[in-house]
């Protein structure tokens, strides 16, 4: 298997690990600290924001390609069985349904339009 497919693998296992984190981050039977811990990786995985900026030569890849799968595999490594199987079972089943581009486009224009907002009120200020 080639450099290419191997990091294709690992992608989809990493967007799938943040998946099931966020799905047990919301799931009842998890426990207080590690919801708060499971929303913090999740959200540190989702954001466009970084501790260390990507333009920073190495270690701005590098926070990225550590803090993320060191978090998520500490979650995942912390949850109760029966939480982390439903959130495996239920992360399947949203990956594999179809995605809709409608649903993408809107949600881009949203962002783009929530930008524009606030970058006039930023230079009315």
């Amino acid at each position: 298997m080639g450099l290419l497919q191997t990091a294709k693998q690992w992608a989809r296992a990493l967007k799938r690990d943040v998946l099931v984190v966020y799905l047990a981050a919301r799931d009842p039977r998890t426990p207080g600290a590690l919801r708060l811990l499971a929303l913090a990786v999740a959200a540190y995985a989702l954001s466009p924001i970084d501790l260390v900026p990507d333009f920073i030569p190495v270690l701005g890849y590098l926070d990225d390609l550590l803090i993320v799968p060191l978090g998520l595999a500490l979650v995942l490594r912390l949850l109760p069985r029966p939480v982390l199987l439903a959130a495996r079972e239920r992360a399947a089943r949203m990956l594999a349904r179809p995605r809709s581009w409608l649903a993408a486009a809107l949600i881009i224009m949203l962002s783009v339009l929530l930008a524009v907002l606030l970058f006039a009120w930023w230079r009315g200020r």
